[in-house]
């Protein structure tokens, strides 16, 4: 007694991984990790100063006056000089923006300030990466919103484009 279904079902056991594997590539979803301070406030701390010149950042610096942008950024980053002229553009659209350096040290960072500019009103040098860590930061480049009261509202992950920057602007206004 033949059973030709069974030469069959190698095929449709194919076709069934084939449909899953297709539907989950098509399937929107949000690979990044997000921070669980959105919400929340700065987690406590104080960072000497990355570079000669500029003060180092603490979390009260965060919590006094007006919104801000908190970049985590390295020298030896290759995203970090991709986004400078775009941090660079909303330093001059108004938005006060602090920087903590990551795992840098202070040469780099300065030469790094040197050759793409410095749009930070304040550096801190985060040299162990535990600042980073509290944040819920993934990498660098990393960008925070952080509100007058020093709640966090906004993380944007990865480099900061062209197409970011008046999405930044109108974020940090709506802060205010």
């Amino acid at each position: 007694m033949s059973r030709p279904w069974v030469l069959w079902l190698p095929l449709v056991v194919f076709g069934f991984l084939l449909m899953l594997v297709l539907w989950g590539m098509n399937r929107e979803r949000d690979d990044f990790v997000r921070s669980r301070l959105i919400g929340q406030p700065v987690p406590a701390f104080d960072l000497p100063p990355a570079v000669d010149g500029k003060p180092g950042l603490a979390s009260t610096d965060l919590s006094a006056g007006q919104p801000r942008l908190v970049n985590f950024f390295g020298s030896w980053c290759i995203p970090c000089r991709a986004e400078a002229p775009h941090l660079d553009a909303l330093a001059r659209a108004g938005v006060p923006i602090d920087g903590i350096a990551l795992r840098d040290e202070p040469a780099n960072v300065a030469q790094f300030l040197s050759d793409y500019g410095d749009p930070f009103q304040r550096i801190g040098a985060d040299r162990d990466g535990r600042l980073q860590v509290l944040f819920g930061a993934t990498g660098v480049p990393e960008t925070y919103l952080v509100r007058a009261d020093g709640t966090i509202l906004l993380q944007h992950i990865g480099d900061i484009r062209a197409d970011d920057v008046p999405g930044l602007i109108q974020a940090w206004k709506a802060a205010g």
